[in-house]
């Protein structure tokens, strides 16, 4: 579709959603004071003026407030979404009514519509791109390699993104920066920690209405993800038991007070079962066969290949729609049944609305000031993943700190000169 009057493509379901979503988004901007304060500035010295920027991330109302910045500051940005079942339809209206940013997202979108978009976003020749999951990256490396020569740089939400960029970079073909937002400190200590804990469960409880304590839950993964799931978990009242292959991250939940069982055993007794790995198959047939009656399955770690769902599909009978984003699957014998939340996708998403907004003002800050520091350094930086630098992510902690009316201490002069002698002793 095209905007009456411009040139403007996008692929949204309603233009006439946009004065809901308006409302939304100006409400998840008073959470978002770091990001706002980014904004403020890029309005101001136009860091991104020219460039052409393609975001791939779930079009939610806090992403509208960062594409708001992006847009701020000078770039021309595209939106597509990185999950058929994060999109808030009212926010996507929005951004192309009120603010003129193209958006091609849909709530419920196919595979096929999702990879049309994916192209088509790419057809904009970015010079930077935000991705979520290194999609639009990979699709690039491997049909338009061309684009790479106008390219900038790249930034990654997630960790599974930050996993394939690593691939990429050993097999030869990342040949320009990307950064890592997802390894800041305040996006995988808030984000991850504290944003997966809490609307994870947020998302379970809305698609089941089931009560939490007393059940077995199962914590699939003890990444960042799965500390803040785990920890929230066991705060209302549920049994957690986690699942590792790392012995280190293991050791640490067994430290933390978390039972630690493989898989295999773990699933015999889980009554929810929540996967936040980022890899493929962490649940399969296996563990789908052994699990106890009517156990609940749902996944918060990135894409829905960590069940196996097609698996479960040739275990069960068709399955039926017991409630939104509810799905039971009765074993062909009919002697028990699996239940999976929304589709095996982003149950926090899915089923409800991600992140609170003072959570991804953080994640958010990260991305705008790693775009501004891509185009800021064009032609300096390696090939390769990098880290935003620790000095950025230390203003982002202290604007957060400030918008929450929280002071700390600063080293003195003569604190500073012991920290940097090694002539004085103890």
């Amino acid at each position: 579709m095209t905007t009456p009057g411009t040139s403007m493509q996008y692929d949204i379901k309603d233009i006439n959603l946009a004065s809901q979503g308006k409302q939304r988004i100006e409400w998840a901007d008073r959470e978002m004071p770091v990001l706002r304060l980014i904004r403020e500035r890029f309005e101001q010295e136009k860091p991104l003026e020219g460039v052409k920027l393609v975001a791939c991330a779930h079009i939610t109302t806090e992403t509208a407030n960062l594409a708001r910045t992006l847009q701020a500051g000078g770039a021309d940005a595209t939106l597509i979404a990185s999950n058929p079942l994060s999109t808030q339809d009212d926010v996507a209206a929005s951004l192309v009514a009120d603010w003129g940013i193209p958006v091609m997202a849909i709530k419920g979108e196919s595979t096929e519509t999702y990879v049309r978009h994916v192209k088509a976003a790419l057809e904009t020749n970015p010079n930077l791109i935000i991705d979520d999951g290194s999609d639009v990256v990979a699709t690039m490396i491997k049909e338009k390699p061309e684009l790479v020569k106008n390219l900038i740089g790249t930034t990654e939400e997630t960790t599974t993104g930050i996993v394939r960029l690593k691939a990429m970079v050993k097999a030869g073909v990342l040949n320009f920066p990307s950064i890592a937002v997802n390894d800041a400190q305040t996006k995988h200590f808030f984000d991850n920690r504290y944003g997966t804990g809490q609307s994870t469960l947020d998302g379970v409880i809305r698609a089941t209405n089931i009560l939490l304590a007393g059940k077995t839950v199962v914590v699939v993964g003890y990444g960042w993800c799965g500390k803040g799931v785990a920890m929230r978990a066991r705060g209302m009242g549920a049994n957690v038991v986690v699942t590792e292959i790392d012995p280190i991250k293991a050791i640490e939940a067994v430290m933390d007070g978390m039972r630690v069982l493989p898989m295999k055993e773990a699933a015999k007794i889980g009554d929810f079962f929540i996967t936040v790995t980022g890899n493929r198959h962490v649940i399969d047939k296996e563990h789908f066969e052994v699990m106890k009656d009517g156990a609940i399955v749902c996944n918060s770690g990135h894409f829905d290949l960590e069940l196996n769902l097609d698996a479960l599909r040739d275990m069960s009978q068709p399955s039926i729609t017991r409630r939104p984003f509810v799905e039971e699957y009765r074993s062909k014998d009919d002697t028990k049944s699996v239940i999976v939340l929304g589709e095996g996708r982003l149950i926090n998403l899915a089923a409800a609305e991600g992140h609170p907004a003072s959570v991804m003002d953080m994640s958010f800050a990260n991305q705008a000031l790693s775009a501004e520091y891509l185009v800021k350094n064009k032609g300096k930086l390696p090939a390769g993943v990098h880290v935003l630098p620790a000095e950025v992510d230390q203003e982002i902690a202290s604007l957060k700190l400030r918008a929450m009316g929280v002071s700390i201490d600063e080293l003195t002069p003569e604190m500073i000169e012991y920290m940097n002698s090694w002539e004085t002793g103890t």
